[in-house]
Parts: structure tokens; C-alpha cells; sequence
């Protein structure tokens, strides 16, 4: 069995995220909101061989998150757009619980209308409109306890009777155990708002039409039987490549490398090649503003690494060599023969590494926090500074996440809670905060491969040997700011620019003027 593959349509809307696989005749789904699309999209492909599968995540989820809708009308437009490319090819429609309806207005927005609808579990998504189950108020807090409620709401949808939410439902599609939980509430975490406003949309519009179009279908494994007698021709359109927004915001891409499937964010235009390589530990998120900041006449992209964000689980182990190495795949699979680099912390270690072995692919660099400690020190922090983290069915997990990314803004290293390594960064907003733990919590259990990658690896030995132009800085807050003594020391003076920037820009909630300044020292290191 083919894993299904993430791919995102840029619409007028935004971006929606497909998942797919297989070949044969077009099945679409619409995923509920209670299992993920990418589950589905495995589940479907497991059970229906011989169909080429495509889900679609709904607006306002996951990699569909950024979509802006105000109706389950302007949602399903947005869909239908997102499935234009079918265009008179004809497919098998399916939704699932409360996507039933918007599956059904979708199907009315299509350029061919479908050879069948099925609605999967429509009298279980019934119930849980005419009963105005809703997730409540889910925008983060400071405590974080949000995420909490958001995992006990989806857990509870596959528990409890829908019809009678006193009782435990004793039918029903299969329960989720705690990685298949964790996958679904990652992806509604990602803008916990907009997957509440969606579940909102479709419980109005099934309260208002309960579908009457379609057949009803009570479990996922009944759709073989459902689809038995029906006879399409092969899928053979694709979808389009993903393009960036109308509105030059930030967007998202896949890459299929040799080493793996890589996550960009991308901005800009046709300038420049610029690569942003982030710290380790969770998404490239929390990089908007330098992203943004570096756009204008660059294109640039930064990178989940494997294992961290929505790229792919590493296949090695990791180390700053293989993450050199796997931006050099990355590099290969864009076309790109030589980029400028910008890289923080753990990637400014990739950055200089990627320079060292690949100098004929890097212009100039700017490296900022790059990490110079004792080995003592480096010792201390492989054996605390990682809890293990682990999708626990009652959510216990989430707390874990949440705390610690904010215990990390307040001391150094976290673990040290004593007033002596009290950090002067301001604890960061709920917003921020969120970002940080969805970060972590995309990534999963393979969170800290890059993380750790920094704390093993020589620095010292390895910046002499840099002979591209490179400008190594860090805030006045950054607990890796000695380290630029060190950096003056051993960097070619040829070579090497070492100075304070007046701010950290992608930490949370910088004074505007010194990030202004900051990104225009970058801007004018990085053109010469």
C-alpha cells in the first residue's frame, strides 16, 4: 500500500491541503472532524485498492487552517475550487460525519457533478448537531489548558453515545488509540478557532438541511460493498502545483527530495534564492518574521527538518552533517545551484556545515546564535534538556509541552529553576506560546533529533574552516550571545562579520524598532 502524500492547491481562499494515493478512478473525500485526513487518506487507501484516493482537509483544520470562510456555503466554494482540477473527470464523493453537508454542497459547485455521493456516519454527525455538541471557547490561553479541552472534546466524540452523551457509544467506526487521537487533535490545533468554526458551520448546515442527496453509510469499512457495482474510467489529472499566494503572503510546499519529503513556508518573489534555516525542536512557524522580513526581491523558504514540523520522519540519524546534507537534497530537488543562507542556533550549525562541504552552493550567510559551549556543559544538556514526549490517551502530554516550551523563555537551560538563570525575555503570549507547542507537537516523538544534533557538534573545529562570507551575531538576550567571542576568534577576518544585532526578530514580541534595525542589517550583510 501506497502512504498517502500531502499536497497543497493554492486558492483565491488560501491554501487547502490534500492527501493522496493510489490509481485507479477518482474517489474524494471530505474528512470529518474527528478523524484526520491524513488517517483517512490511509484508512481509504488500505480499504479501496484500485481507486486513486484524494482527501481533502476541510477549511479551517490543519494544512487547510488559513482559509477564511464564513459559512459552510464559502467553505465548500473554497473546496470546490481547491478540486477544479478534476475538472469533467468524473469521481465517487464521499463525506464524513459533519462534512456530510458540505459534501454536499460541494458536490453542486463541481464541474461534473459526482457518480455518487456517500455520506459516511451522516446519522452520527445528525445527532451531534440536533444534540449542539460544540468545542467551546478554544482560543489559547496562557495556562494552556485550551489544548486540553480540545483533546477531551475529540476524544469524547469517539467515546460517548452522540445521541445520549451521558453514555459510552457502543457502536461505532473503531477507537482511535493515542497516535491516531494525537494525529487528528495535531491537525485541529493548529488554529483551534478555525477548526471550532468550522465544526460550527457544518453542525448549522446539517441542522438546517439535513442531507437528503447521497446514501447514507454507517461505517467507514462499509464502503467497498457501497461502491462495488459502480464503474469509473482511470484517474489521469493531477492536481496543480502549488503556487504562492495572490497576496505574496506566506505559503506552504512540499518537496519530495532524495533524502525525503522536506516542509517549506515560502515568501517573495523570483529574486534571490534565500534559505532560513531555523532552530531544532519543532516547526519553521515561529521564523514568520524573517521569512517575511527577507522577502522583498528574494524568494526564500525555510525548512522543516526531517523529523521536526510536517516533513517527513528522518531515516537516519540525525546529526548537523546528515541536516547539511539533507539542504543540499533539498537544494538539488528545487533546481537551485547556489542560495544565500540565514540560520539560527542549530542553523547556523547547518548553515556553516552546509558551506563547509558545499561552498559552490552558498553565496553569503548569516549565522546567528551558533553554538560554542564546555563539554561538560554539552554532556549536562543531552542528559536533561529533552523530556521524551509521548501521545498519551488522556492528554497528559499536553501540559508536559506547554510548560516546558514556556519554562525554556524563562530560564537557562530550563531545568535550572533557580533565580540565577532567570532569562530577561518576558514570558511570551498565549498566541506564541501555541506556536511553540503545535511546533513540538507536529513533530512528535522525533522533536529533539535536530535539537540534540546542536549540543554534538564541534563548532570550534569546524568555523576555521569556513570560507564563505558570513555574518555571525546574536541578540543581547540570546543565551548563545558568548559564544561570539569565541566565533571572532576562530573565524577567518576575511571571512567572518561578528557583532550584537540590537534584537532576537523571531522572538516573541521584539521592540519594533530594534527588529526594523535588526532585519536591516541582515538585508545588507546578506546583498553585499
Amino acid at each position: 500500500m501506497s502512504e498517502p502524500r500531502p499536497h497543497y492547491v493554492t486558492t483565491g481562499r488560501g491554501q487547502i491541503r490534500l492527501w493522496q494515493a493510489g490509481a485507479g478512478p477518482n474517489l474524494v473525500a471530505l474528512a470529518g472532524l474527528t478523524a484526520a485526513a491524513s488517517l483517512k487518506a490511509r484508512e481509504l487507501t488500505g480499504l479501496m485498492p484500485g481507486w486513486r484516493v484524494t482527501v481533502v482537509e476541510l477549511p479551517g483544520v490543519g494544512g487547510s487552517s488559513g482559509i477564511s470562510f464564513a459559512s459552510a456555503d464559502e467553505a465548500a466554494w473554497a473546496v470546490a475550487e481547491a478540486l477544479a482540477w478534476l475538472d469533467r473527470e468524473p469521481c465517487a464523493l464521499v463525506g464524513f460525519d459533519l462534512a456530510c453537508p458540505l459534501a454536499a454542497l460541494v458536490a453542486d459547485r463541481l464541474a461534473t457533478a459526482p457518480a455518487t455521493l456517500l455520506m459516511v456516519g451522516v446519522d452520527t454527525g445528525c445527532a451531534w448537531a440536533a444534540g449542539y455538541i460544540d468545542p467551546g471557547e478554544l482560543a489559547p490561553r496562557q495556562d494552556g489548558t485550551h489544548l486540553s479541552t480540545l483533546w477531551a472534546f475529540l476524544r469524547d466524540r469517539h467515546l460517548l453515545d452522540p445521541a445520549d452523551r451521558g453514555q459510552p457509544a457502543t457502536v461505532g467506526e473503531p477507537l482511535p488509540d493515542a497516535a491516531a487521537l494525537s494525529e487528528t487533535f495535531v491537525a485541529a490545533a493548529v488554529r483551534p478557532q478555525g477548526f471550532a468554526a468550522i465544526w460550527r458551520c457544518c453542525a448549522g448546515a446539517m441542522r438546517a438541511t439535513a442531507p437528503r442527496t447521497g446514501q447514507a453509510i454507517a461505517l467507514t469499512a462499509d464502503l467497498p460493498r457501497a461502491l462495488a457495482g459502480l464503474t469509473l474510467p482511470d484517474a489521469t489529472r493531477e492536481p496543480p502545483v502549488t503556487t504562492p499566494m495572490a497576496d505574496r503572503s506566506i505559503w506552504h510546499q512540499y518537496v519530495e527530495t532524495a533524502n525525503g519529503r522536506i516542509h517549506l513556508r515560502r515568501a517573495g518573489g523570483e529574486g534571490r534564492p534565500t534559505l532560513v534555516i531555523p532552530t531544532g525542536g519543532g516547526s519553521c512557524a515561529q521564523f514568520a518574521p524573517v521569512i517575511s522580513g527577507l522577502a522583498d526581491g528574494r524568494s526564500v523558504f525555510a525548512v522543516d527538518y526531517p523529523g521536526n514540523g510536517l516533513s517527513d520522519k528522518p531515516r537516519r540519524k540525525v546529526t548537523i552533517e546528515t541536516l547539511a546534507d539533507d539542504m543540499i537534497a533539498l537544494l538539488d530537488a528545487l533546481g537551485i545551484e547556489e542560495v544565500d543562507v540565514w540560520g539560527s542556533h542549530t542553523g547556523a550549525l547547518v548553515a556553516l556545515e552546509l558551506a563547509i562541504i558545499a561552498p559552490d552552493r552558498v553565496g553569503r550567510m548569516v549565522m546567528e546564535g551558533p553554538v560554542f559551549i564546555s563539554r561538560d556543559f554539552q554532556q549536562d544538556l543531552l542528559a536533561n534538556y529533552f523530556p521524551v514526549i509521548r501521545p498519551d490517551k488522556w492528554g497528559l502530554h499536553l501540559p508536559l509541552v506547554w510548560n516546558w516550551r514556556r519554562d525554556l523563555f524563562m530560564f537557562w537551560p530550563w531545568y535550572r529553576v533557580d533565580r540565577a538563570a532567570a532569562r530577561r525575555l518576558g514570558v511570551p503570549g498565549a498566541e506564541d506560546l501555541h506556536t511553540y507547542a503545535v511546533g513540538i507537537l507536529e513533530s512528535g516523538e522525533t522533536y529533539d533529533g535536530a535539537y540534540r544534533s546542536a549540543f554534538s557538534y564541534d563548532t570550534r573545529s569546524r568555523l576555521p574552516l569556513l570560507t564563505r562570507p558570513a555574518l555571525i551575531c546574536a541578540g543581547p538576550e540570546d543565551m548563545l550571545k558568548d559564544g561570539l567571542a569565541e566565533a571572532a576568534r576562530l573565524g577567518r577576518p576575511d571571512v567572518v562579520t561578528v557583532e550584537e544585532t540590537p534584537t532576537t526578530v523571531w522572538w516573541p514580541d521584539p521592540e519594533p524598532a530594534a527588529a526594523a534595525q535588526t532585519m536591516r542589517r541582515y538585508r545588507a550583510f546578506l546583498a553585499g
